[in-house]
């Protein structure tokens, strides 16, 4: 269990970058730490599952919006191969976005390069979404 905590406070100071926020009173660090409290145990989550579950459904780990803004980077070369539609499969090309090469004898991808990813991910989508609003009005 201890790997699991420090890998999950190496995600909280890391990746969400828990000491940067200088909040100088306990009442102004609570609610960031909590928020990002979630978004670690999240991303560890997602991390575990890849490893320990890479055939489950996508359901188990991501949302439906996430999935279809990874379709839309890489698509499934053949749709047709076990791996297609799997959990692995979505969240290896979330870590692609990161860099992640995603070849046969890479380890699954780890927490740093997942963060990476879902953060290059959801920045595509707000990015997106700003580009619609402004084309719409």
């Amino acid at each position: 269990m201890r790997w699991k905590i420090e890998t999950f406070h190496k995600i909280l100071k890391s990746g969400c970058k828990a000491e940067a926020a200088r909040l100088r009173t306990v009442e102004r660090l609570v609610k960031p730490i909590a928020v990002f409290c979630i978004l670690a145990w999240r991303m560890f989550c997602m991390t575990m599952i890849n490893r320990s579950q890479p055939h489950a459904k996508p359901d188990l780990a991501i949302t439906t919006s996430k999935r279809s803004s990874s379709i839309i980077f890489f698509p499934d070369k053949d749709p047709t191969t076990s791996h297609a539609g799997t959990v692995s499969s979505y969240l290896v090309k979330i870590a692609r976005l990161d860099g992640y090469l995603a070849r046969a004898s890479d380890p699954p991808p780890g927490n740093a390069v997942m963060w990476r990813g879902l953060t290059r991910l959801t920045d595509t989508k707000l990015g997106a979404t700003i580009r619609a609003e402004l084309m719409g009005n």
